[in-house]
């Protein structure tokens, strides 16, 4: 498929951002840009610095919930071929505060959103961000076909989309792709983070709290991997239904952090201290991607030490910025 124009939802989010500039680096379309909050300055904006931004990027800011017949509005205007959407209350801890919040973006708009799309003959794809949270502690080899066991409010909120998501498919010929990919990282992540949260707790002298004593297993995979299986994920007209995105192992993360410590010359015991284990925290997110490798020729190529570094460079390079930024998660209803 020739993309002529992609229409991102969650634009400003780290991934939205990410494919975005790959977009603009590797297609001729044009692409719209749909975010709740203001466009990021550039260090958490990769695509601000590239040079097709202005003549084929357009942002317009609307919210999910908020301004849902905005976006129809827009959309019906527009008529993306492509739509991948990245729109989501995404973080796990919070989602036990205000759970209804989660519920309302992740799957009621989401619901209010889609049904305005089932017959839309100008859309040759929706491309769903889900999560691996779904499935809850991964044990043997997760596909895309395994069953979902959600621990988290944030989890069963995805995991109410995707099935609704899969009704459209089934009913309406939707024509469907998700997407659940492992642990994302890179530089421009926000900064509560795990990978940058560590890089700055370290060169600000402050110890690295490691939930549980970090024994959690993740699989961590550079951004523009990630975004390099999306953009493979849209173009095909024959990938439809599910792909994992994940790297070739998972790692503990205090081994990821021992590597960060490795990284900034600092010693992992004395830069480290374990506390609590975060409520539903799940016990290791390991996912098999043999489907994406094997039907669109993707793997990951941006090994962890090399995407480590490149944190780090992007760390030093915007400290006098970072330095004066929080490290907590602002919860935004």
């Amino acid at each position: 498929m020739k993309l002529n124009k992609v229409a991102i939802i969650g634009s400003n989010s780290f991934s939205g951002q990410d494919l975005v500039d790959l977009l603009l680096d590797e297609t001729d379309a044009e692409v719209v840009g749909i975010s709740r909050s203001p466009e990021k300055p550039a260090m958490f904006c990769r695509y601000r610095a590239n040079a097709a931004a202005p003549e084929r990027f357009r942002f317009h800011r609307l919210d999910l919930n908020e301004d849902a017949d905005a976006i129809a509005a827009l959309l019906e205007r527009e008529q993306p071929e492509v739509i991948v959407n990245f729109a989501a209350q995404s973080e796990v801890g919070p989602s036990w505060e205000h759970p209804w919040q989660w519920y309302e973006t992740n799957a009621v708009a989401l619901a209010k959103l889609t049904h305005g799309l089932v017959n839309a003959d100008w859309l040759r794809k929706y491309v769903h961000i889900s999560s691996p949270e779904v499935y809850g502690t991964t044990e043997g080899t997760i596909v895309e076909s395994s069953p979902i066991n959600p621990s988290t409010p944030y989890a069963a909120s995805k995991a109410a989309a995707d099935l609704h998501l899969a009704t459209l498919a089934k009913n309406y010929d939707f024509p469907l792709a998700w997407i659940r990919a492992t642990n994302v990282y890179g530089a421009g992540q926000q900064l509560f983070k795990i990978i940058p949260r560590s890089f700055i707790r370290l060169k600000r002298g402050e110890t690295i709290e490691l939930h549980g004593g970090g024994v959690a297993v993740k699989s961590y995979i550079h951004i523009r991997d990630v975004s390099r299986g999306e953009l493979a994920v849209a173009v095909s007209d024959d990938a439809l239904g599910g792909f994992h995105i994940s790297p070739d192992e998972g790692m503990a993360v205090r081994d990821v952090v021992r590597k960060i410590c490795e990284a900034s010359g600092a010693d992992f015991d004395s830069a480290t201290r374990t506390v609590g284990e975060r409520l539903g925290q799940d016990a290791a997110y390991v996912i098999d991607s043999t489907k994406i490798r094997t039907q669109l020729g993707w793997a990951p190529t941006v090994t962890l030490e090399e995407g480590l570094a490149g944190v780090h460079e992007w760390v030093e390079a915007n400290w006098e910025e970072i330095e004066v930024q929080p490290l907590d998660y602002v919860h935004k209803p």
